[in-house]
């Protein structure tokens, strides 16, 4: 009976090990398209298409690119500051906002967490926002406007930050911090947060791709172009290329050298060095991102 089992068990491993190896080629596959179109030469991108070795290697795209190394480092500086500080915020925040919530002995949860819950299906608009964080908090042009808005704090983290606490810190455990005298903020900071690193972790994960990845507050509330992030300013160049591959009277006074350009190949150039610093990172927060959502998972 033992065997039979035995053998059943390795039949579902190889079954499981198939499938993850088939959902790992096809996040890796697409990355490695990605690289391999950026250092292909543009022409033969052009009349064969992507494939998964270039037949002839060029780094006309990263050449470009290197022209801007100057706004690129830049750029890479103002995202990293607010990736880290609006990290930061977001994990000192949420936390504060969330772990109230969860407590059944707060009177007002129900009504906070419907608020809470109420921006995660219904906003203001645009409009509304950009007027708001304008005219009333005067953020235009500088880096808090590419921190605040929409991505500091949102209710779908508030509830799973809520959720985790809920479900996983014992209440037992408050009620005898409060026995040995504790007050509110000392459970909070010795006793809650030590206990919630993964889903501190897991949030951190989210918020951080986030602001690695946001365009939208730069393309609203930035005008200056020493300020632009790394996405504002990747875009930017995207359409610079574009505009002088298309234009008639760009053309004309490049001549042949215009029409060459990589307007291709620097696509995916430009897409390579968005997603190269955040393909480093993400191991070193692996194992706390799968822990806090395998906790939930199991705890949900």
């Amino acid at each position: 009976m033992s065997n039979v089992l035995g053998r059943g068990e390795k039949i579902f491993q190889v079954i499981i090990h198939i499938i993850l190896i088939f959902m790992a080629a096809c996040a890796i596959i697409p990355v490695w398209v990605l690289v391999a179109g950026s250092i292909t030469n543009e022409q033969e991108l052009i009349l064969s298409g992507y494939s998964f070795i270039p037949g002839s290697i060029s780094w006309d795209a990263y050449k470009y690119l290197f022209f801007k190394a100057a706004d690129i480092v830049r750029s890479y500086g103002i995202t990293v500051f607010i990736t880290v500080v609006g990290t930061a915020l977001s994990l000192v925040i949420t936390p504060l906002l969330a772990y109230p919530l969860s407590r059944k002995d707060f009177k007002a949860r129900n009504v906070i967490s419907f608020i809470v819950f109420f921006t995660m299906l219904f906003n203001g608009g645009i409009v509304p926002s950009y007027i708001m964080w304008t005219q009333i908090f005067h953020i235009k042009n500088t880096v808090w406007a590419l921190i605040f808005p929409g991505l500091l704090m949102n209710g779908f983290n508030v509830i799973l930050m809520k959720n985790y606490f809920s479900q996983n810190i014992p209440v037992e455990l408050i009620e005898a911090a409060k026995v040995d005298g504790a007050g509110e903020f000392l459970i909070f900071g010795k006793v809650i947060l030590p206990l919630s690193l993964p889903i501190m972790a897991t949030v951190g994960l989210f918020v951080g791709i986030g602001y690695w990845n946001d365009w939208t507050n730069g393309l609203y509330y930035v005008t200056q172009p020493q300020l632009y992030s790394l996405q504002n300013l990747l875009n930017r160049i995207l359409q610079d290329v574009q505009f002088l591959s298309s234009s008639t009277l760009a053309q004309a006074a490049g001549g042949a050298a215009m029409t060459q350009m990589p307007s291709v190949s620097i696509r995916m150039a430009i897409s390579v060095v968005g997603i190269l610093p955040i393909m480093v990172l993400y191991p070193f927060f692996q194992k706390y991102f799968v822990k806090g959502i395998a906790v939930g998972a199991v705890k949900g």
